[in-house]
């Protein structure tokens, strides 16, 4: 079935309320310069937000030596109404790049599966995205279930260190997780990108540090290990993340609540 979307720039209100009620996670990104509604007879029907990670000047870098922030937007969340049909996000997403090609000056529209939570990146194949590689990371897994970054742990850092009689910790270390039952998970992200235009393309065969294939990833490599003591990491089956009884999250999760619901002053 072939979907005719009409996409509007919607407010961030908008776009938290519809992702925390679709997305496996409510958890936002912070750094977000578009959230792209997608509607159909006037119903919203999808959502879809662009912008960057943590560090967008770097993530690029790692790539494309030489290339910045304003040559690419990645996917920050994406999701869709439970009653759509099932290739709906392929063509949300193709929908995307048209959008991007007419809007936008970006070279890239970049994203990453999350294997932690299950996700080897199938609406990204069957989108012609290039696979570039994978690679470990750390969550944690909280005693109630939630999954929390590690760059969010400030002041249970804090805590950990009066609890080691340090005066400061990076990690939480293995004695203070397991006192506080929560557990240090790796899993693999997969890195894709979809060139959008020639120079894109160029960039990626000559200027490149990773080698962009078609040859996917599938659920056979999906992996995941309990690290909680790195001298003894086990695999395990994939851990049941969940955000129903979130409090770790919740200022994220909750920050759009003191926004007015308006489109204006979302953009900057």
């Amino acid at each position: 079935m072939r979907l005719e979307y009409v996409i509007k720039d919607i407010s961030k209100y908008e776009a938290s309320e519809f992702i925390q009620k679709f997305h496996y996670s409510p958890v936002m990104p912070t750094l977000t310069k578009h959230f792209l509604g997608f509607f159909i007879d006037d119903e919203l029907k999808g959502v879809l937000t662009l912008g960057w990670g943590t560090q967008p000047l770097q993530t690029i870098n790692k790539m494309f030596p030489g290339l910045t922030s304003k040559d690419y937007f990645e996917i920050g969340k994406m999701c869709m109404d439970d009653d759509m049909p099932k290739n709906s996000e392929s063509q949300m997403i193709s929908a995307t790049v048209k959008w991007m090609k007419k809007n936008t000056k970006c070279l890239f529209l970049y994203t990453m599966a999350d294997g932690i939570m299950g996700k080897c990146g199938y609406v990204y194949q069957a989108s012609n995205f290039y696979f570039g590689e994978k690679y470990w990371t750390q969550v944690y897994m909280m005693e109630n279930g939630e999954k929390l970054h590690p760059r969010s742990t400030k002041a249970l850092c804090k805590e950990n260190a009066a609890f080691s009689g340090k005066n400061k910790v990076f990690w939480l270390t293995t004695d203070f997780m397991k006192s506080k039952g929560i557990k240090k998970i790796k899993g693999y992200m997969f890195r894709y990108i979809y060139p959008l235009n020639k120079e894109a393309k160029k960039i990626m065969k000559n200027n490149s540090t990773l080698n962009w294939t078609l040859d996917y990833p599938k659920d056979k490599d999906l992996c995941w290990k309990d690290s909680t003591d790195s001298k003894k990491q086990i695999v395990v089956e994939q851990p049941a993340f969940t955000f129903e009884t979130a409090k770790y999250n919740l200022k994220n999760i909750e920050s759009h609540k003191k926004q007015t619901p308006s489109l204006e002053g979302f953009f900057t």
